[in-house]
Order: structure tokens, then C-alpha cells, then sequence
């Protein structure tokens, strides 16, 4: 009998099955994949699935952007669903659509900045602790410290005042296991589950109350609607809710841990850092929009810190039409498995890559290499479904660097590399810690 898979041109790839997911072994398999076989490689998964990994700029920007019509969310965004409900990272077709231009508005520049003064009240608790510790010679659990202050963050930006008012008014947060447990299991999934009773009862407590006047994500997941005049069922908000929650805090909390470690460990990217946050916001009642936009340098640091440890790893795509490669097709059927971390570490598009260099992304260069530098740096992915919370994320990491790098100059306490815990996020495998020094200002 004629395989049905054999008119198609496929690319090279290995004879046995090649197991997938969000492991460590799946890295080593991806990087093993593309150095044996190039940026485009087909295997069988060990339940026969077909898939193509690719490594590829060009055949990424194709599945994710020219094409994306033609695919969904792939294999192992069931865990996530499992954990978040339908919200808009799983969703897919009419009903990402739907969510994805309701909560659109919320995310606009102009609402964010109004979230500004509070990052900054979140960045000033962090200085008030970090001298003590300074001032006591203790290291900083930065891991730690960056889980908490990125929730605390997020939990603000969604709840407003009813952050200080219904979640911690007995003096503990319900939400702070999230920053303090990194497993996913099913412990935690009904942990989490338990606390969409409390959202739920925000969510009534606001209606009855009738509309803010203030903003937070919340006030305006309520009010959105769709192209219909529907707004969110209590099931579906709270599915939104919860998503915003997680994706909000775990991706600037593991971004901002590697970037004060690299930061702590290059020393001249340090000085360059404090001397542009000087200039630009010498004082936190001169963070604004203007001036975050002016901490250049800084956005750079971001940038490479997230080329070498992209906050998601990996994700996958699954034809649901037949299309086509430059060279070869792809069956409806497939799965499409992407890496930032493989493609932002092949030499191919990043000279020296395991090389610490935010010079990669300075104007000069970007500007004459910008196509390939832009479709080889995919944190965010890519195209519609390019992450929602991008500048948001990019907001509370510049305030809270730009304002606390002034501060404090951190050390390492060992010159031992931080190992890579591989699940569906890039964290270290251990917390690190660094030694806060207190710089001594001229103003």
C-alpha cells in the first residue's frame, strides 16, 4: 500500500520516532535535531504523529504570520487549558478572535501608562527591603524577589484597589503560592482553581456596585464586548482573569531574574545601565512614558537577555490546511514545533551566541541587519498571536531596572552558572542569589 505521505516533499529527519514536550530531553533532542539535519527537520512523534521542527526565519514568519490561518494551538497546550481554562493563550478560532478584540483595548499604551505611579510604589517597597539587606551584608534572593514583585504587579494592574481591599485585607495573599511553588501539577491546578471563587466574588461585588472610575484590567475585561454587544460570561472572565495572572507574572518574573544575574555578572553593561537611568529618571516622580521610552540601553539588555533565555521556549502550531515551504509541503495533519531558545542560540543568525553582547541590538547594527535580527528574536512569537502583553511586560521590567539599578549594584555570590529547569517556562533550577551594594549617588 502507497503511503499517503509519500507525494509530499519532505524534509530530512530521522528514521525512529522522536519524543516532544516541555522537557529538557526535548531540548537536547531539538539542538541535536538541527545540527544533524538543518532549520527544517521532519520526525514521528513515539504515537506517530508527523511533525516538522523548524529552525528557519523565514519558515516561522510563514507559519506564524503570512499563513497563520492555516494552523492551531499544537500538542501541549492541553496542560496549559487544564490550568488556565479556554482563556486566550488556548483558544483558538472564532472564539480567540472574539477574546483577542474584546481585551484588545485594555492593552493600549495609553491605559498602561496609567499603571505607571503604581509599578513605581511596587519598585520602592523592593528598595526599602533591598537596604536592609544591604545594610546587613544579606544576599537578595532575586528569584524570589522577582516572583513577588511581578505578581504583586499584575495583581494590582488587574484588581485596583480591591488588591488592598478584598485579597490582602487579612494580611495574607491567597495568590502568593504562585510565586512561591514553580510546579504545575494537579495540586497546584486545584489550588488555583480555588481561588477563582474570590475573583468571582470581586467580579459580583463590582457589579452590584456599578462602574469604576479608576482603571485596571478588570474594570475593563467587565465592560468589553464583542462585535454583538455580548460581554464575557462570569465563566469566560474568569478564564481571562486567571490567564492574565499567570502569563502576566511568570514572564516578567523570569525575565527580570536573568537579567539582574547577567547584569551582576558584566560589569561594564552595569555602569552603562546606572548612567542612562541617571540621566533619564534621576527620580522615581520622573518616571513617565518619555522617559521610559528614553532607557535605550536598557531595552537592549531586555533584548539579549531574552534572546539567550527566551520565557518560553518552545511552542507548536498543528495544519489544519495542507501548505507549503520553499522546498517542501506540509500536510494538513502536521505539527509544527518552534524554539526561540534553538533559533536565538544558532550561530547561523547570532555570531558567539552564548555570548552576554546587548551591543547586538544597538541602533547602528539593528538598523543593517534589522529583518534578520527581528525574525531570529521571537520572545514574544510572532504575527496575530504575537504575545498581547508585550509592552506591558516591557513596562514594569524598565521602571523596575531603570529606578533600582540606581540603587543598588548586585554581585554574584558564586561563579557557578545557574542550571536550566525545562518545563513549559525558562526558569533556573535553583533561586539565585545576589549581593546588593549601595551605590553612593552625586546629584
Amino acid at each position: 500500500m502507497t503511503d499517503p505521505l509519500a507525494v509530499f516533499r519532505r524534509p530530512p529527519g530521522p528514521d525512529g520516532p522522536v519524543a516532544l514536550g516541555a522537557d529538557a530531553e526535548t531540548l537536547r533532542s531539538l539542538e541535536k535535531l538541527q545540527r544533524s539535519y538543518g532549520n527544517v527537520v521532519a520526525v514521528t512523534t513515539p504515537n506517530g504523529r508527523q511533525a516538522f521542527f523548524l529552525n528557519d526565519p523565514e519558515d516561522i514568519r510563514r507559519i506564524l504570520v503570512t499563513n497563520h490561518s492555516k494552523y492551531i494551538k499544537g500538542p501541549g497546550f492541553e496542560r496549559v487549558k487544564l490550568l488556565l481554562g479556554n482563556g486566550l493563550i488556548v483558544s483558538d478560532g472564532a472564539a480567540w478572535r472574539r477574546s483577542r478584540t474584546m481585551v484588545t483595548p485594555a492593552f493600549t499604551r495609553r491605559n498602561l501608562h496609567k499603571l505607571i505611579s503604581m509599578i513605581v510604589q511596587c519598585c520602592e517597597q523592593k528598595s526599602q527591603r533591598w537596604a536592609k539587606l544591604a545594610a546587613a551584608e544579606e544576599p537578595v534572593n532575586i528569584t524570589k524577589e522577582m516572583a513577588d514583585y511581578a505578581l504583586e504587579v499584575i495583581l494590582r494592574a488587574i484588581f485596583g484597589p480591591d488588591f488592598d481591599s478584598k485579597i490582602i485585607a487579612d494580611g495574607d495573599n491567597p495568590f502568593a503560592f504562585l510565586s512561591q511553588d514553580s510546579s504545575r501539577d494537579l495540586k497546584f491546578v486545584l489550588r488555583l482553581r480555588a481561588l477563582r471563587e474570590l475573583v468571582l466574588s470581586i467580579i459580583d461585588e463590582r457589579r452590584h456596585a456599578g462602574p469604576v472610575e479608576h482603571y485596571d484590567f478588570l474594570s475593563m475585561y467587565m465592560s468589553a464586548e464583542d462585535k454583538s454587544g455580548e460581554k464575557y460570561s462570569d465563566d469566560e472572565l474568569l478564564n481571562e482573569v486567571m490567564t492574565l495572572i499567570i502569563a502576566g507574572f511568570e514572564t516578567s518574573s523570569g525575565i527580570l531574574n536573568w537579567a539582574w544575574y547577567l547584569i551582576a555578572r558584566h560589569p561594564t553593561v552595569d555602569a552603562k545601565l546606572f548612567k542612562e537611568a541617571r540621566q533619564q529618571v534621576p527620580d522615581a516622580d520622573l518616571v513617565n512614558s518619555q522617559s521610559i521610552a528614553e532607557l535605550k540601553y536598557l531595552h537592549q539588555v531586555l533584548d539579549e537577555t531574552m534572546r539567550l533565555y527566551p520565557p518560553v521556549w518552545l511552542f507548536s502550531r498543528h495544519a489544519i490546511r495542507d501548505d507549503t515551504l520553499a522546498d517542501y509541503d506540509i500536510p494538513a495533519g502536521t505539527d509544527i514545533y518552534i524554539s526561540p531558545y534553538v533559533l536565538q542560540h544558532t550561530e547561523q543568525y547570532w555570531p558567539d551566541p552564548e555570548k552576554f553582547d546587548p551591543d547586538r541590538f544597538a541602533a547602528p547594527e539593528a538598523r543593517e541587519k534589522k529583518d534578520r535580527r527581528q525574525a531570529a528574536h521571537i520572545p514574544f512569537s510572532l504575527g496575530p498571536r504575537r504575545c498581547i502583553g508585550e509592552y506591558l511586560a516591557f513596562l514594569e521590567m524598565k521602571v523596575h531596572l531603570g529606578l533600582l539599578l540606581q540603587q543598588f549594584q548586585m554581585t554574584t555570590t558564586t561563579d557557578m552558572q545557574p542550571e536550566l529547569d525545562i518545563g513549559v517556562n525558562l526558569r533556573t533550577k535553583e533561586d539565585i542569589y545576589l549581593r546588593p551594594t549601595l551605590r553612593t549617588l552625586n546629584r
